[in-house]
């Protein structure tokens, strides 16, 4: 996604983003017309149609233009871009705090990816710089609820911890970011944590991956359906 693709996001266009969200781009694509776009921001059809662009271009919305209209759905990126401004509105008129985001779900077994990757040397050495702390060489992975998967996408507006790419001689290995967290389960609670999201990932919207300093499922006594609640916390 470029500079000046994302530098057209402005009031405008999330007005057009959460029109296509109050008509049901956020579970699936949904047709939309430009006129009935543009009725509804009291504006021309070019300019409805220029709006949904910028959205495209930005990453927030994917489109299907087809001869009586367009299909268009929200992205990741467009669901996180809501998120903001919901978050901006509940903390005017409800006094919430949007820096926290509360998940749930079940701990699983994964596929033992995690284990290979956190050990990495080019990973470990910036978890230990940038994290405070060198993680246990293994995740522990959540799925998660039905609404903690529509809340997820809320991770995107907190701050978090950037994790660079970098290569050796045989590959190159993407970035991620890391939000910081605390899981509680009925056997206690452990901190820090952090949910680690690469860039490239076999893992999709439902299953969180977690990091710590600690075997997470030794230290809380952890099975696989055990219930937990994670906490995601924006870094100061």
């Amino acid at each position: 996604m470029s500079e000046s693709a994302v530098s057209t996001v402005g009031h405008d266009e999330l007005a057009a983003l959460k029109f296509v969200a109050l008509e049901g781009g956020r579970s699936e694509p949904v047709k939309i017309s430009c006129s009935s776009l543009a009725s509804r921001l009291d504006a021309s059809s070019q300019t409805a149609s220029r709006r949904l662009q910028r959205l495209e271009e930005a990453g927030h919305v994917e489109r299907d233009v087809v001869a009586d209209g367009q299909w268009v759905s929200l992205s990741e990126s467009g669901e996180a871009a809501l998120h903001r401004e919901y978050a901006h509105y509940r903390r005017i008129f409800e006094g919430t705090d949007p820096s926290t985001v509360e998940l749930e779900g079940t701990v699983t077994s994964g596929m033992g990816e995690g284990r290979h990757y956190i050990s990495l040397s080019g990973y470990m050495k910036q978890f230990t710089d940038r994290l405070g702390y060198e993680p246990f060489p293994g995740t522990l992975n959540v799925d998660l609820t039905e609404d903690s998967i529509r809340s997820r996408s809320a991770m995107a507006s907190l701050s978090g911890v950037p994790i660079d790419g970098w290569e050796d001689e045989e590959r190159t290995f993407g970035p991620a970011t890391c939000y910081a967290a605390t899981v509680s389960a009925d056997t206690g609670t452990a901190h820090p944590t952090h949910i680690i999201v690469p860039e490239r990932t076999h893992h999709d919207e439902t299953q969180l991956e977690i990091i710590a300093p600690v075997r997470l499922r030794d230290d809380l006594g952890l099975t696989d359906d055990d219930t937990v609640t994670v906490n995601v916390e924006a870094v100061e």
